[in-house]
């Protein structure tokens, strides 16, 4: 029976989403081609061997329109015969990506297959694909919900409230991700899964002297006084510290079948184990990686306890508190690297950003079993299980 095993999984240092970011300056399609290099550079194959290049991109307008993810593959100096396609799930695109490369190895439809997204929000702010005075849901949506859907930042809010998740608490949170992300980097964890770009080495937006003081004094970011109105219950504790960052990266894993990686010579990090997506209630929007976990495992046949290393992806503090009091995780096995708040959420990257901080972070600590997960905007999430060979 044929598997899926990662062989390699390499990022992009994480710049800050604004004009005067790090990694401003690269266009998206070199800053995924980057990642796409190293690949090839750390394995030593053949590029012409790679039967299909899957990219996830959230916003694909501008200089990410026109399937970026096969100009990518151009510029990174592959046989133009690599195919390409760029697929969006919103913020989980690029873990998407990885389930279907690691499906069709399964399948047998691929042997060899790179799994990879990007996001320039410098270049491309969020949104963009979306001109002023446009509808993206159309009337059957806006019937079903005739209040009107929300803004993410007002779902993480109604989560907060919802589980009765407090400022302390998710500030608490958001300086943890910080510390444990300036001691990965300190540690030297991150130095085999970042490739450096332009003179950029580290990521941008860890800060290291973070503290619940710091954080105590920022506003709220998403006060509204309509939504005030309509959801009393909300406290107003979401803010930019507590959240994750705008940002600039791409990330990339090669996915192939055991039976492959030793005919090439490459050595296993981890076996795309199970794999499971889901759709929730698009007001609260962000909760899905609650129903996803459960689903996953059960597909796994395995229980939490099982799970040795978590990857959750931190849009908001509230949402990984509101997945840990639903399901009772353990948070010391929770995003050990630091998470989004920390690192930062390039949308399209953050998917394989994630698998490789986790690939990594396996091997440094003899994990067999990890899961990761992610919310994503419409009320969907992608969740799948690794396990080390």
């Amino acid at each position: 029976m044929r598997d899926a095993v990662i062989v390699e999984a390499v990022r992009t240092p994480i710049g800050k989403g604004k004009p005067n970011g790090a990694l401003a300056h690269v266009h998206p399609v070199e800053l995924l081609a980057h990642t796409l290099r190293t690949l090839v550079e750390r394995t030593g194959i053949d590029p012409a061997l790679i039967d299909d290049v899957i990219g996830g991109t959230v916003d694909q307008v501008g200089e990410q329109a026109m399937n970026t993810t096969r100009y990518a593959v151009l510029s990174a100096g592959f046989p133009d015969s690599v195919p390409a396609t760029t697929v969006d799930r919103q913020c989980g695109s690029s873990q998407q990506a990885v389930h279907f490369a690691a499906q069709g190895v399964l399948s047998g439809a691929y042997d060899l297959v790179v799994a990879c997204g990007v996001e320039s929000m410098s270049r491309v702010p969020m949104w963009s694909n979306v001109p002023a005075g446009k509808d993206p849901f159309g009337p059957k949506v806006a019937e079903r919900y005739p209040e009107g859907l929300v803004p993410q930042g007002i779902s993480a809010e109604l989560i907060a409230a919802k589980w009765s998740i407090g400022r302390e608490q998710m500030d608490t949170f958001a300086v943890s991700s910080h510390q444990k992300a300036a001691a990965a980097w300190d540690s030297g964890l991150f130095d085999a899964e970042v490739a450096p770009l332009e003179g950029v080495a580290r990521d941008e937006c860890v800060r290291p002297g973070s503290s619940t003081e710091i954080l105590a004094g920022l506003r709220p970011a998403y006060h509204d006084p309509v939504f005030a109105e309509r959801f009393p219950q909300i406290e107003w504790n979401v803010t930019a510290g507590n959240a994750s960052p705008i940002n600039d990266g791409a990330s990339a894993v090669l996915i192939t079948s055991s039976e492959t990686a030793a005919r090439l010579g490459l050595r296993p990090l981890a076996r795309l184990h199970s794999f499971a997506v889901t759709g929730s209630d698009p007001l609260l929007m962000l909760t899905g990686v609650i129903p996803a976990t459960e689903k996953v495992l059960r597909k796994a046949s395995l229980t939490l306890g099982d799970i040795d290393l978590f990857e959750v992806n931190e849009a908001f503090s509230s949402v990984v508190l509101a997945w840990r009091q639903e399901t009772g995780a353990d948070l010391a096995r929770v995003n050990v690297h630091g998470g989004a708040i920390a690192l930062g959420h390039p949308l399209g990257a953050s998917g394989t950003r994630l698998t490789t901080t986790l690939v990594h972070a396996m091997r440094e600590r003899g994990a067999r079993y990890a899961l990761q997960t992610m919310c994503e905007a419409g009320g969907l999430a992608n969740a799948m299980v690794l396990e080390r060979v």
